[in-house]
């Protein structure tokens, strides 16, 4: 299977298997599969042209995973019903809000919240 990288992001994490179920559920809500490269990193691709949409991964340092002040991964989302139901699930699975779905700036509508370690999340709609 090739892999293609048109863009994404890598988190750290201090608990890897903890993170993928975490990502294994959110993701599924937009039919991601999961590509493990090796025993420190996984990824979840696009189901439809297998980009891949979000790397986790255990520090290459050996030093603890934290979450840099004002560093967010966006996933865009076709609705802003897919923008409900992604926050939703993640505060279901454990994630920490801030800041509940709505209109932003302009045709901006998001969601924001925190995973397990820490990492910011957005999922937001941009309908121009």
């Amino acid at each position: 299977m090739g892999t293609k990288l048109k863009h994404y992001s890598t988190i750290g994490t201090n608990n890897k298997e903890a993170a993928e179920k975490f990502y294994d559920e959110l993701l599924s809500l937009v039919n991601a599969k999961k590509f493990p490269a090796n025993d420190r990193i996984t990824m979840w691709m696009s189901s439809e042209d297998n980009y891949v949409l979000l790397a986790i991964a255990v520090p290459y340092d050996g030093e603890k995973a934290s979450n840099g002040n004002g560093t967010m991964k966006g996933i865009a989302l076709d609705t802003k019903e897919e923008v409900d139901a992604m926050y939703a699930k993640a505060i279901e699975l454990g994630a920490s809000d801030d800041g509940e779905p709505g209109q932003r700036a302009g045709a901006f509508y998001g969601a924001y919240v925190h995973d397990l370690d820490g990492n910011k999340l957005t999922f937001f709609n941009f309908d121009v």
